[in-house]
């Protein structure tokens, strides 16, 4: 096997590694965002208590599942963008327990930042990806209105109306579009394998 063709097998083997390992994170994070949307939606009106931790725990998550993306793509050119938003999900999660003492209003206009932040990062990513892995158009769609959401959170966050409750729809579009990305690169996976 001459080396160009080793070479291209070699890349083709860690694509289809990266986007099955890939394929598994976001599964792992579809589940996280359908329970905590459950959870929120169960106990937000009913119990101060374990809404405040569930509104801690969701950008602590996220800064779980980003380096698991840091480690699903080992070969990644470039992991700043991920290492960035581990980072703003680190203040996050510390900004929304200060946030949380002064109110829902301040707490939504925290998520509306980091909605915003992690959304651009998201949509660089996915537009990245999309040339070696495919399947990437979910997450393009997905960061694109993270930055909409987030907007929108920080718009509205003194409107009686606007309860932590409303976080509730911005995590199961998440959790949609990571299933969504999940399949298309398990397509993407298989038809690498295939050629």
């Amino acid at each position: 096997m001459s080396a160009p063709i080793r070479s291209q097998v070699i890349t083709d083997e860690q694509s289809v590694t990266t986007a099955r390992s890939l394929r598994s994170l976001y599964l792992i994070r579809t589940a996280f965002s359908v329970i905590w949307v459950t959870l929120i939606v169960l106990f937000a009106k009913s119990s101060a208590g374990i809404a405040t931790f569930l509104l801690i725990v969701y950008p602590a998550w996220d800064v779980v599942g980003t380096l698991l993306d840091i480690r699903a793509n080992r070969r990644s050119v470039s992991k700043v963008p991920q290492y960035v938003n581990a980072g703003i999900s680190i203040v996050t999660t510390i900004a929304v327990g200060i946030a949380l003492q002064r109110g829902i209003p301040e707490t939504l206009v925290i998520f509306g930042c980091w909605a915003i932040l992690t959304g651009a990062i998201q949509l660089m990513l996915g537009v990245r990806r999309r040339k070696s892995l495919g399947g990437q158009w979910p997450m393009i769609i997905s960061g694109g209105q993270s930055v909409a959401g987030g907007i929108s959170f920080i718009a509205l966050a003194h409107d009686p109306t606007m309860g932590i409750t409303s976080l509730a729809g911005y995590a199961a579009f998440g959790a949609f579009y990571y299933l969504l990305s999940a399949f298309r690169l398990a397509k993407t996976a298989t038809h690498m394998t295939a050629e």
